[in-house]
């Protein structure tokens, strides 16, 4: 891999798919060892939700301690990320299939939402690591959809039990590195689906 994580500007921003985090904050870790500059940005849900897979008071906690910065968790703080190009690239990972749709429709309506809509308004590349359990049915349009948008990347993802949840896919969070040096050379990773 070329070494343009250094100094690479990466909005991170993380929704509701709680099972996830743990793989999610380890990928940030990593990416901040790399030299990147993690602005962090959490969806409502991901900011004030206690889960079984943890409280979110220790998932903001850790999130700051890695990036040493304060949490984008409000529209307002979300806003200035385009106008004052804050970054060069934004991951969204985990995105659950809510923010999917949203994202796909523009509703704007979240501090996520308008994180994406305001950096892609200088035309910089966006990395989506799917996580939802409606992958292969409701979601499915809107996945199709962002594929088709300009800007858009996926991390490659696939089925996580095709056995007990049928329509279930996950990214695969290690590939989130090559997925994003392939985005900002404007290419897909392939194979999407794995």
């Amino acid at each position: 891999m070329r070494e343009y994580f250094d100094k690479l500007r990466v909005g991170f921003a993380i929704t509701g798919s709680f099972c996830t985090f743990e793989k999610a904050l380890s990928i940030m870790e990593n990416l901040k060892e790399r030299g990147c500059e993690i602005i962090p940005v959490m969806s409502y849900n991901a900011f004030t939700t206690d889960t079984r897979f943890g409280k979110a008071e220790e998932f903001r906690a850790r999130i700051e301690e890695i990036t040493k910065k304060k949490i984008i968790c409000t529209i307002t703080d979300a806003e200035p990320i385009g106008p004052a190009d804050m970054t060069d690239i934004m991951l969204v990972a985990p995105c659950t299939g809510n923010t999917m749709a949203k994202l796909a429709m523009s509703i704007i309506d979240t501090p996520v939402c308008l994180a994406v809509k305001s950096h892609l308004r200088a035309g910089k590349p966006v990395v989506i690591a799917p996580a939802t359990n409606d992958a292969l049915a409701g979601a499915y349009k809107n996945i199709a959809s962002l594929m088709n948008y300009k800007n858009y990347f996926f991390v490659p993802f696939g089925q996580d039990d095709y056995v007990k949840k049928q329509s279930s896919m996950v990214a695969d969070f290690s590939l989130i590195p090559a997925a994003i040096e392939m985005a900002l050379d404007g290419r897909q990773l392939q194979p999407v689906l794995i």
